[in-house]
C-alpha cells in the first residue's frame, strides 16, 4: 500500500462504522416515533423523534457519500461529503446546545419519607412550559400516557407499596394526587394545591387534568433527551475524526488522479 493511500482506508473503514451506527440511531427514532403512538410506550416522548431521526439519516447519507468517496477516489463525492459532515456537525452542536437549554432545571424534588420524586411545571423552560400548554402537543401526550397502561400497575398499591417502591415520572404525576395532599371522605380537605381538588380515583381521570402530569411528562422528556445527548456528543465527536481524515483523502484523491489517470483507484492494498 503506497504510503499516501492511508488515509483513504482510514476513513473509508471509519465511514464504515459510522454507517453502522447510524442503524441504531435510527431505529430509535422509528422506537420512538412508533411507541409516541403504541398502547405499550412508556416514554411518551414524541418530541424526541423528529431530531433523532435526522441525525440517523444524515449519518447515514454523509457516511455513504464519504465512503463512495474514499473507496473510489471520487472528488465529488468527497467534495459533497466533506461539505455534509461540516453541515451536520453545526447541526449537532446547535441541537445540543439547544437541548441543554430547554432542559435546564428539572428533576424533581424528593418526597420526605417516599423513594419517589414529585415535579413541579414551574421548575422547567419556558419553552418546554409551553409545548405541554398547547394542545397540539399536550393531547398526544395525553394520549400516551393513557395508552402506556402505566397507572394500572400501580392502582392497586397499598400505603405500604408507596413508602417502599420508587415512581416513574409519570406515575408520580398523573397516576396520584401530591402527596401532601390531604383528603376526609374523598374529599380534599381546606386549601390545598389545585392538584388536589382535580385528583379523582376513577381510572379514567386520576391526576391527567393536574398540572404534576404535565410536570411529570417534562420530566420524562429532560430524562430522554439527556440520553440522546450522550449519543449526540459521541456521533459528533467521530464525525469530527471523520471530517480531518476526510480533508486528508480529499488531496489523495484528487492526487489519483493524476497518477492514475486510465484506471480505478480502489481503497486497499
Amino acid at each position: 500500500m503506497y504510503p499516501y493511500r492511508m488515509s483513504n482506508v482510514m476513513i473509508g473503514y471509519l465511514n464504515l462504522a459510522t454507517l453502522l451506527a447510524s442503524l441504531p440511531i435510527i431505529g430509535a427514532g422509528l422506537w420512538l416515533a412508533r411507541g409516541s403512538s403504541s398502547s405499550s410506550s412508556t416514554t411518551c416522548s414524541s418530541i424526541l423523534q423528529t431530531p433523532l431521526l435526522a441525525v440517523g439519516f444524515a449519518a447515514l447519507l454523509v457516511s455513504l457519500a464519504g465512503f463512495v468517496g474514499a473507496c473510489f477516489h471520487v472528488a465529488w463525492a468527497l467534495r459533497l461529503y466533506l461539505a455534509a459532515v461540516a453541515l451536520l456537525v453545526a447541526f449537532l452542536l446547535g441541537l445540543t446546545a439547544f437541548g441543554f437549554a430547554v432542559t435546564a432545571g428539572g428533576g424533581g424534588a424528593q418526597v420526605y419519607g417516599r423513594p419517589y420524586r414529585e415535579y413541579r411545571v414551574t421548575d422547567y423552560s419556558a419553552w418546554l412550559q409551553k409545548r405541554m400548554q398547547d394542545d397540539r402537543y399536550w393531547r398526544p401526550a395525553l394520549a400516551c400516557v393513557v395508552g402506556s397502561k402505566a397507572c394500572p400497575k400501580i392502582q392497586n398499591w397499598t400505603p405500604m407499596d408507596y413508602l417502599q417502591h420508587d415512581l416513574t415520572p409519570i406515575q408520580s404525576g398523573c397516576c396520584k394526587p401530591p402527596t401532601a395532599c390531604q383528603y376526609s371522605g374523598g374529599m380534599p380537605v381546606g386549601a390545598q394545591d389545585e392538584d388536589c381538588y382535580r385528583w379523582n380515583n376513577a381510572p379514567d381521570i386520576l391526576c391527567y387534568r393536574c398540572d404534576s402530569c404535565r410536570a411529570g411528562v417534562m420530566e420524562q422528556v429532560r430524562q430522554d433527551w439527556h440520553k440522546i445527548f450522550v449519543l449526540d456528543v459521541a456521533v459528533l465527536a467521530a464525525l469530527v475524526c471523520i471530517c480531518s481524515c476526510g480533508c486528508c483523502a480529499f488531496r489523495n484523491a484528487r492526487r489519483s488522479r493524476s497518477q492514475y489517470p486510465y484506471g480505478v483507484a480502489m481503497m486497499g492494498w
